[in-house]
């Protein structure tokens, strides 16, 4: 999907990881290898190789490929891949908003923003999910009906640590095992990606936006998912979690009437665009 900023200029995007996508989805002889890279098995072991510190060698290639710009992070010295993939940025480049009646985003990533409907379905690159599969809950179908679905999908190249969306408090977290495939949207093309990833979900009572679900979605390979906090209080801008290497997604689930989406943000999706954001800069209202 094509991506936006929120001047409305259309974002170059690399698009060799699109292509390799589509040659793994787009074929049985793809398909065949993803089952060999999803089984935990694999996983596991790549998890190891990326947290070793052989691994330090496939960071400089990374950061010239993806055009990082270094100087907004904390340090440039790591130990391993993953720990350069969770590098902490600056807070000087990451503002908050801290505007109580704005609503922020938790992460880096390239927004969607979806009505949830009568029958609680809601789009995503022309495949329908259900709020009761993704959260594995009727009672959140029933809570979120006539609300709005914001998905924030994080590419390689993103800042991958995600902050709390305002004060307030949290539920415990509730992990769904799933079969890990990538959060790609090409990927949708072949099969439910949702459904079938590992994902963590917990309710955020929030002072300004009501009763708010996020959910993080793992994504093809690794794709851990880290959060810092069971249930307790939570503060806007604290940062509640990472994702360890590869692309990965946040979920909003807001209640109905309870939140205003930028409109820049809604006419992209219905135009067919993905639209730039970054952490900390608003993307709503009361």
């Amino acid at each position: 999907m094509d991506c936006k900023d929120r001047s409305g200029a259309i974002v170059a995007i690399d698009n060799g990881q699109d292509k390799l996508l589509k040659k793994l989805y787009g074929s049985a002889s793809g398909r065949a290898v993803l089952k060999i890279l999803t089984l935990p098995i694999v996983s596991k072991i790549g998890g190891k190789i990326l947290d070793s510190k052989l691994s330090c060698v496939m960071i400089k290639g990374f950061i010239k490929n993806n055009n990082i710009n270094m100087t907004e992070y904390m340090t440039e010295h790591y130990s391993s891949y993953n720990d350069f993939f969770t590098r902490n940025i600056k807070p000087e480049s990451r503002p908050i908003d801290n505007d109580y009646r704005k609503l922020i985003s938790p992460c880096d990533g390239r927004v969607s923003v979806y009505n949830i409907d009568d029958n609680s379905d809601f789009l995503i690159k022309n495949t329908h999910y259900n709020v009761e599969t993704l959260t594995q809950s009727k009672k959140a179908a029933d809570i979120y009906k006539g609300g709005t679905m914001v998905i924030i999908r994080l590419c390689v190249d993103n800042y991958h640590r995600y902050c709390y969306i305002d004060n307030g408090r949290k539920s415990r977290n509730k992990f769904i095992k799933g079969v890990l495939h990538t959060v790609n949207p090409i990927a949708n093309d072949y099969f439910k990606i949702y459904k079938e990833n590992s994902r963590e979900c917990s309710v955020l009572y929030t002072e300004n936006f009501g009763r708010v679900m996020q959910i993080e979605v793992g994504a093809l390979f690794v794709g851990k998912i880290v959060n810092h906090d069971q249930a307790c209080l939570i503060t806007r801008g604290k940062e509640k979690g990472y994702f360890e290497f590869g692309g990965s997604t946040i979920c909003l689930m807001f209640e109905k009437d309870s939140v205003i989406i930028d409109e820049d943000l809604i006419t992209n999706t219905i135009d067919g665009f993905e639209t730039a954001i970054k952490m900390g800069q608003t993307i709503g209202h009361i």
